[in-house]
């Protein structure tokens, strides 16, 4: 087991207490768990890949979302699951502009996140659609202007760690210590960003993003852990491979898995779930928050 003792050395200046974030210019608290709601507008995700077509039908998630009591809803055009092909800035603006037009009008009071790893996209949901978070699977590893665009924009950051990229990251994903590993990274980035005055920060250890079975399931055990950095973790297990996988069925079926993996999850102090089915996991917050007293 990993301790702050073992881990950290004396002086570490990274550990800044934060579980709030500034947003909208109002500090928004984690003293419960929030659930983030995906919305993918691609049409190869793993899970919902061509589900939402046309913009009637993305409204209509919305709404069912916000009904079911999202708190943020993450909005994704490029397609991050294994494998899967590269799409130019151009087309992943093309299928954002539309989408978030739409969701602008129709909720404007709706928090939403850009899942996207590029800066000129960042900057253009922000600056001319008014995007709330930014949501980087590369926590600034794919585009080094991220970071800059950032402290530039002064929203949220949610920085994951992914080993490799979308296309290659699970050809024998290797650690020498998984949790450790990814701890290290992320405390490593956190304070890159403090240094230029990025301090409202959300990180998420990336599962399914450059590692094995075993691996998710380590990180899993052991995310307690990743409170050390002092800021609101997020995790993104829905429905994920981990899942299907271990039980032997398809994605489509691991809705009862997903739930047995979020409530570990919220009793090592989770702050944010990101799922594909949102009444479920404000179901499962309510219960562990009952638990837990």
């Amino acid at each position: 087991m990993i301790t702050k003792d073992s881990f950290f050395q004396p002086g570490t200046s990274f550990l800044i207490k934060n579980t709030s974030i500034n947003l909208r210019g109002v500090i928004y608290n984690f003293d419960s768990p929030k659930v983030m709601g995906i919305l993918n507008i691609t049409p190869d995700s793993f899970y919902d890949g061509a589900k939402y077509t046309s913009l009637s039908e993305l409204l209509t998630r919305v709404g069912e979302m916000i009904e079911e009591g999202v708190d943020f809803v993450d909005l994704g055009a490029y397609s991050s699951r294994p494998g899967a092909g590269m799409i130019s800035e151009e087309e992943e603006l093309s299928r954002l502009e539309p989408s978030i037009a739409i969701i602008r009008k129709e909720f404007p009071d709706l928090f939403l996140s850009i899942d996207t790893f590029r800066s000129g996209v960042a900057r253009r949901m922000v600056r001319d659609f008014g995007a709330d978070i930014i949501n980087d699977i590369s926590a600034g590893t794919i585009d080094s202007k991220m970071f800059e665009t950032m402290a530039d924009l002064n929203v949220p950051y949610i920085i994951m760690h992914m080993q490799g990229n979308p296309q290659n990251m699970q050809d024998h994903p290797k650690y020498e210590s998984p949790v450790k590993d990814i701890l290290k990274f992320l405390a490593q980035k956190k304070y890159e960003l403090n240094l230029i005055g990025i301090n409202d920060i959300i990180i998420d250890p990336g599962f399914g993003f450059g590692k094995t079975l075993d691996h998710n399931y380590k990180i899993l055990t052991d995310l307690e852990v990743f409170s050390l950095l002092e800021a609101p973790v997020l995790v993104g297990i829905s429905r994920k491979s981990m899942i299907s996988d271990l039980l032997k069925i398809g994605s489509e079926d691991s809705l009862i898995g997903t739930s047995a993996a979020h409530s570990y999850a919220l009793l090592k102090g989770v702050d944010i779930l990101r799922v594909h089915d949102v009444k479920a996991a404000k179901e499962t917050i309510e219960i562990i928050q009952k638990i837990k007293g």
